[in-house]
């Protein structure tokens, strides 16, 4: 998720502060200033919320990331569950608009995943979090199938309607979606395209 270069490191006595407040994490995942890398950056359906990331080469998971939303000082942890992300929503609140929707549909499905991991918004063939272990004709579906989500106009309630191809599981579809002002979001339709393929995303949060 997010793989540009809008993050923001935390060092030294911020760092510090930080991995005081969180460690362990989820009462297992131990930290420590010495190994533990801690980013922040803004999203743009947020004024005063920032996204967290946190990753440390010793977790026995590698593949691990771990990240939270802060408001005001206030963590909440981004877990695979819808909640956290509705809380700061009324909190904040988010501002959803046709320029930022598709970053809110992005960061949603990321974050909010069924029983086999993200409904991955699967855009560009050069995105890092897609699988890495694809074979030849795996490749050839996902790169002749993939395109950039788009933003369809409203609906008479007020809804963006956007348009995505979903990585899920092991998987893809066509999906249309409904976003709310209020940040809830409703799957209108899925059709699949591909399924059965030999690779998943694998971007573990939880």
């Amino acid at each position: 998720m997010y793989h540009d270069n809008n993050w923001n490191e935390v060092s030294g006595d911020e760092l510090a502060g930080f991995l005081d407040k969180i460690n362990p994490i989820d009462g297992k995942y131990r930290t420590s200033p010495a190994s533990t890398q801690v980013s922040w950056r803004t999203l743009p359906f947020y004024e005063s919320v920032a996204l967290i990331r946190v990753k440390d080469p010793n977790w026995v998971n590698k593949k691990m990331t771990i990240y939270y939303l802060t408001d005001q000082g206030n963590l909440f942890r981004l877990n695979g569950t819808s909640p956290p992300i509705h809380e700061v929503n009324n909190k904040a609140p988010i501002k959803v608009n046709e320029d930022n929707v598709l970053d809110y549909l992005r960061f949603f499905c990321f974050f909010v995943r069924g029983d086999e991991g993200p409904f991955y918004v699967s855009e560009d063939m050069t995105d890092p979090n897609l699988p890495t272990d694809m074979d030849d004709t795996t490749r050839s579906v996902v790169e002749g199938t993939i395109r950039p989500a788009s933003y369809e106009g409203m609906n008479e309630q007020g809804h963006f309607l956007c348009d995505a191809v979903v990585f899920y599981s092991n998987a893809l579809f066509i999906a249309s979606f409904a976003v709310q002002q209020s940040g809830m979001i409703e799957m209108l339709n899925d059709e699949p395209i591909a399924g059965d393929l030999t690779s998943r995303v694998d971007q573990p949060i939880a």
